[in-house]
């Protein structure tokens, strides 16, 4: 056993590897719930003696039940905990610490999957922390009459910076800088740090950024007051704080599982029909006042380093699991465009660049751009046109299937994590990465571990900082490929061009 003293008490963490020292489950707030429902996140109370932190704290309230991962149950309520992976025992060392942000569409997720564990980064030289926070209607559902009163918005938002707070506060005595942070995510979480790049709350509490696969949504009050009308609607509940308050959470849960099958099962729902997904970071004026693209034209994220990678086959992982609508003719391919209010010719495009896919390659395609491809390449260019510094790359690893080593699996969502974190090996991840690793596959993980290392000790992932290029995407970008030579291609100025007449941050209705 290794103990740690933190500003809340000593904690008790074990070896996870002979180098590398994991502490789990510290709280780094209050729980949020009773009085504190609803409410910005308070600091954790002190304990006295050891407080034992050998496994990971329970996750936030969610209907999901994830591989690898724990289950909520109701009455779980100390939720708000980090986890940190260190390879100095000792403190003291003042090594750089990433900070990593779950995805799960604001809604499931936790810092206890497989494919977040620290061990392999720390090994590389990092201070790793993860951390669970509010998700669903708890963390990014809108309480009626939020502006200016006692329940504000975005409160997974909010618990983030609480956690980066507590990265300030404690990190040296598990041997990190606190000047030297990085915070990482992918999907919902690569969104959430765009957010947090962009917000002042969130200033001076790092200094560099990784942003995978960021999602591209963010929703004005009056879709966030209709969504809360929904649920409450669902949960038989009036939608007012003390309503909504009164309700338990995981009646709230359930509503929301009620909502999206009602999207899922009407065509005529909309956009909401193809990604049923019903929370986003709320623009509210207060806690985040500008959407992220907007924020980084003004400057407001200039000072912060930014790493950007999408894969490029993102939605046929959502596919996959069966938690996106099906279109398969040419009809329902020109609705889902109209509801998007996507531009015009853009399906066309994608539709002469593979003349013989399926109509249904050619949705996923564009959908998969539409949420995370097209917005991560905005996001690096405005940052880059306004003088921060930033990084792109694209994932394109694939599996071949039949006459191959495992399962075919695409260069999907998610499959870059287990890769970045360099943890291969978890059966919990086969589906993922379509099988056990090949020799190919862990060289790839020790480059994308190396470039993730580098990136958080001194800004440079291992090449060039991309230019702004257009509004649209940097033209220059790291491909990670299996067998491949690292290299940082040049990309064809049309597939930046397709997507110059969409509005973003995506809005729906």
């Amino acid at each position: 056993m290794v103990f740690f003293e933190t500003g809340s008490g000593r904690v008790r963490g074990f070896r996870a590897s002979e180098e590398v020292v994991a502490v789990l489950g510290i709280p780094y707030a209050a729980p949020p719930f009773g009085a504190d429902r609803f409410k910005e996140p308070r600091p954790a109370a002190p304990w006295a003696g050891v407080r034992d932190c050998t496994r990971f704290g329970v996750v936030a309230p969610q209907s999901a039940e994830l591989p690898g991962a724990p289950a909520w149950s109701p009455g779980d309520e100390d939720i708000l905990t980090v986890n940190v992976w260190t390879p100095d025992p000792e403190g003291g060392a003042g090594l750089p610490v990433l900070v990593w942000i779950h995805g799960g569409a604001y809604t499931f997720g936790s810092s206890a999957q497989p494919d977040f564990d620290g061990t392999a980064l720390a090994r590389a030289g990092l201070v790793v922390v993860t951390l669970n926070y509010r998700i669903g209607f708890e963390g990014f559902g809108r309480v009626p009459a939020a502006d200016g009163g006692a329940y504000p918005d975005n409160r997974g938002l909010l618990d983030q910076i609480a956690a980066l707070r507590w990265v300030r506060g404690n990190i040296a005595a598990f041997g990190g800088d606190p000047a030297a942070v990085t915070v990482a995510g992918q999907s919902s979480g690569a969104a959430s740090v765009a957010c947090l790049m962009v917000m002042e709350r969130a200033r001076g509490l790092f200094r560099r950024a990784i942003a995978h696969s960021p999602a591209s949504p963010c929703y004005p009050p009056e879709i966030a007051d209709a969504t809360t009308r929904e649920i409450a609607a669902a949960a038989g509940c009036p939608a007012t704080p003390e309503g909504l308050a009164a309700t338990a959470p995981e009646v709230l849960v359930r509503a929301g599982d009620r909502v999206v099958e009602e999207y899922r099962r009407d065509p005529g729902s909309g956009s909401r029909h193809y990604d049923p997904s019903l929370y986003a970071p709320v623009l509210d004026g207060d806690t985040l006042p500008v959407d992220p693209l907007t924020g980084m034209d003004r400057g407001l994220s200039r000072d912060v380093d930014l790493l950007v990678c999408h894969t490029t086959e993102e939605y046929w992982l959502l596919d996959a699991v069966g938690s996106c609508a099906e279109v398969d003719t040419e009809e329902r391919l020109a609705a889902f465009a109209r509801d998007f209010g996507l531009p015009d010719g853009l399906v066309d495009s994608y539709r002469e660049a593979a003349p013989q896919a399926p109509v249904r390659d050619v949705y996923l395609a564009v959908f998969g751009d539409l949420l995370f491809g097209a917005y991560a390449d905005r996001l690096a260019a405005h940052h880059a046109r306004a003088g921060g510094r930033t990084h792109a790359a694209r994932f394109d690893r694939r599996r071949g299937g039949p006459g191959g080593t495992g399962e075919a699996v695409r260069a999907w969502h998610c499959a870059d994590i287990p890769f970045a974190f360099g943890n291969l090996h978890d059966e919990a991840l086969a589906f993922l990465i379509g099988g056990s690793p090949t020799p190919e596959d862990h060289d790839l993980a020790d480059r994308m571990v190396r470039a993730w290392a580098d990136f958080a000790r001194t800004g440079d992932p291992g090449w060039p900082a991309a230019d702004g290029g257009t509004a649209d995407g940097p033209p220059r970008e790291m491909t990670w490929r299996t067998g491949d030579t690292p290299s940082v291609r040049e990309r064809p100025a049309g597939s930046r061009a397709l997507w110059a007449g969409a509005a973003f941050p995506l809005l729906r209705a």
